[in-house]
């Protein structure tokens, strides 16, 4: 099935297409999801919900790009939309003019599991804002207006979440070499 069968048989209704849709971008979403939301049950109601709008809004996607992108952004979004309900982003701590060192030691064998597990530890502020800008690729403005706070805000947060991880993985490299 093409991906746009697999568009037309969903905007029918085609509960076939609807389930084949679900199989086919579930799982990929759901890693999404989990990267926001600091509980599985939040990150499969985000999921569900998300997927839901996708269906249901099909006629707001255009064709131009990657569907599988348009599909990231919708749950994104409703994972930001869920953790604005939850946290008060404007509640944070703004820094500015501070000389860090940004050379980061990273433990070669850290695999991309003990990373998201790492990421899970970090408040939810510094997640999302590292997220966003790292992974996802949006630029501090784009940030800022997404969860209304302000650029500075979103500068310090990803700061502030980078010297976390870098000391979690320093931890690690230290808990390491005192095994060894």
């Amino acid at each position: 099935m093409t991906e746009e069968e697999l568009i037309a048989g969903v905007k029918r209704g085609d509960r076939k297409a609807q389930q084949f849709m679900y199989e086919k971008y579930s799982s990929k979403m759901f890693g999404v999801c989990k990267r926001y939301m600091k509980s599985l049950e939040d990150a499969e109601d985000v999921l569900v919900e998300g997927l839901f709008k996708v269906m249901t809004n099909l006629d707001r996607y255009h064709g131009t790009g990657s569907f599988e992108g348009w599909i990231r952004r919708i749950l994104v979004n409703e994972c930001l939309m869920k953790l604005r309900k939850k946290h008060n982003f404007r509640l944070t701590v703004e820094i500015s003019n501070i000389d860090v060192k940004t050379k980061v030691s990273v433990v070669d064998e850290l695999a991309a599991e003990d990373i998201m597990n790492l990421m899970e530890m970090l408040p939810t502020g510094y997640r999302t804002v590292f997220n966003l800008y790292v992974v996802e690729g949006y630029k501090h403005r784009e940030i800022a207006e997404m969860l209304g706070i302000s650029i500075n805000t979103s500068k310090s947060q990803l700061l502030l979440a980078r010297k976390r991880l870098q000391s979690m993985i320093q931890g690690l490299e230290g808990h390491a070499t005192d095994v060894g």
